[in-house]
């Protein structure tokens, strides 16, 4: 990576400021993929909540898929040396918004077969009902 580099050359070269400047964008691009890692697991997590809820019924392989998605989810949100998490309960309801209509597109495909268009099936389903059940599962209790 080019800016560890000159992360490298500013602090030899005693530039503070300049050093703190690459490090904040280096945390800055290290929580972007850390985001888009969560968002592709949160369409997963949405996609199967949304098709309990539009078929009223669940089975093993979604009951399983909602699990392993929840799991990876904390386990990526987890800060590794520190106590606590990369997102707060508050960023990541943004995530889980931001992947909720790429899980409408999804399921639209799978619902009954791919009988309704994305927006029938955002009739159909209660997205605060699914946002709100997607993160009780991610979060823990308290």
């Amino acid at each position: 990576m080019e800016e560890i580099l000159d992360l490298k050359e500013l602090l030899l070269q005693g530039d503070i400021k300049g050093s703190l400047a690459i490090i904040e964008e280096l945390e800055e691009m290290s929580k972007k993929d850390i985001i888009k890692t969560i968002r592709s697991y949160a369409v997963i997590l949405l996609l199967h909540l949304i098709k309990q809820q539009a078929e009223n019924r669940t089975t093993r392989s979604w009951d399983i898929s909602i699990c392993n998605s929840v799991l990876e989810i904390n386990d990526e949100n987890k800060r590794p040396k520190l106590a606590g998490f990369y997102l707060p309960p508050e960023e990541l309801r943004e995530v889980l918004e931001s992947a909720y209509r790429v899980a409408i597109n999804k399921a639209s495909l799978e619902v009954e077969e791919g009988r309704y268009e994305p927006e029938e099936l955002e009739q159909l389903v209660n997205q605060e009902e699914i946002l709100n059940r997607a993160l009780a599962l991610i979060l823990p209790p308290e």
